[in-house]
């Protein structure tokens, strides 16, 4: 039990929860990534110490019934937990699945960090589909709430996230943004007449990116678009308040939440298993799976520091820097008793280790639209 008690006395250095529920969460955390599940039944039947599945199956549920969660705190500990200084790069986007017949769909808004987006916030949408301009202004008002607009160095988001009143509340508001747009909106030519976008950019090589130099009219702003052809016959077209030469590179940056999601579901904690659909109660395993999640990555880079990860021939590296850290924490977990000293050292991913943390340069394989000449 030694090393839940170093794991419980490190989460107090960021969260101010009383002991027992601080050694819940330890013990949940430690079952997350020996199960690899958010199935509670699978979590409590690993749980360390003395009490019987069952009871740890009901602490669980209490747990999620029950105990009132401050999500700022749980924000501005994934802050702490980062180590990095504002202004950020958010990422926007949703993760949606079923079960049975009922949706399950989460609208997130994360720190994009090497090539992964960290959750900060994040709203269940009691709905299947697209989020509405107000759920997205809601979870930017919290995000205000806490950090502040000078915080956002930039928004990305995908083709979702448009529309007249969501651009006039980010400029409004002044917050910077590379949005996606859909190819067939109507942008004014220069000659004012209006077309849809693509055909601004239709005489483009494949993969060839163009930046138009002076302000467009889109939903009534004037805006500064950008697009390239794709080799599918669709096209990225990318929207932001001021003329960026590495806009393209810019936008790249959101794939880091499609990352994000893949962790959490099927390459990592496998959230689409659970069984919870009531929104408060699958809200507060998020908060669990996150600090989780900034566990790994964090072990990750440690790791990688130390030695890199092997990179294979197409060019991507052989695994994440999440699955690199969550394979040896787990390794280090399943052999506890031998590995009490490797435990210690794992943890200290979790009291400033990341404060060493540099952004690293984005590469083509980072994002699959991003033009090879970007």
């Amino acid at each position: 039990m030694t090393h839940i008690h170093l794991l419980e006395q490190t989460f107090r250095q960021h969260i101010c929860w009383n002991r027992q529920r601080l050694n819940l969460l330890a013990k949940w955390i430690i079952a997350l990534i020996t199960t690899r599940s958010v199935n509670l039944v699978e979590c409590a039947s690993v749980m360390p110490g003395p009490a019987q599945p069952a009871s740890s199956y009901k602490r669980l549920q209490r747990f999620l019934r029950f105990f009132e969660i401050s999500y700022p705190v749980v924000a501005q500990c994934v802050v702490k937990l980062l180590g990095l200084e504002p202004p950020w790069v958010l990422t926007l986007d949703r993760t949606e699945w079923r079960m049975g017949k009922l949706p399950l769909n989460i609208l997130t808004l994360g720190i994009a960090h090497k090539g992964v987006a960290f959750p900060l916030l994040w709203t269940i949408l009691s709905k299947a589909g697209t989020s509405n301009t107000q759920e997205r202004i809601d979870l930017m008002e919290r995000f205000r709430t806490l950090f502040g607009a000078q915080a956002i160095a930039y928004l990305c988001g995908d083709r979702e996230f448009i529309g007249h009143e969501w651009i006039a509340y980010l400029l409004k508001h002044r917050i910077p943004f590379r949005l996606r747009i859909r190819k067939n909106t109507k942008v004014a030519a220069a000659n004012g007449t209006p077309v849809q976008a693509w055909q601004l950019f239709a005489a483009l090589p494949l993969g060839e990116p163009l930046l138009l130099e002076q302000p467009r009219t889109i939903w009534g702003h004037p805006l500064y678009l950008s697009g390239l052809r794709l080799p599918d016959g669709d096209y990225l077209l990318v929207l932001t308040p001021q003329f960026a030469a590495t806009v393209m590179a810019d936008y790249a940056r959101r794939w880091g939440i499609e990352t994000l999601f893949g962790c959490l579901k099927s390459r990592g904690f496998r959230l689409e298993e659970t069984h919870l659909t009531a929104p408060d109660r699958l809200s507060k395993l998020l908060v669990v799976l996150t600090l989780a999640f900034c566990w790994a990555h964090a072990v990750g880079v440690w790791l990688a520091q130390q030695k890199p990860l092997n990179i294979k021939k197409h060019g991507r590296a052989a695994k994440s820097l999440f699955r690199y850290g969550f394979d040896h924490v787990r390794h280090i977990i399943v052999n506890i008793t031998h590995e009490l000293p490797a435990f210690h050292a794992v943890l200290q991913c979790l009291v400033g280790a990341n404060n060493r943390w540099e952004e690293m340069p984005l590469k083509r394989q980072d994002h699959p639209l991003l033009p090879l000449a970007a």
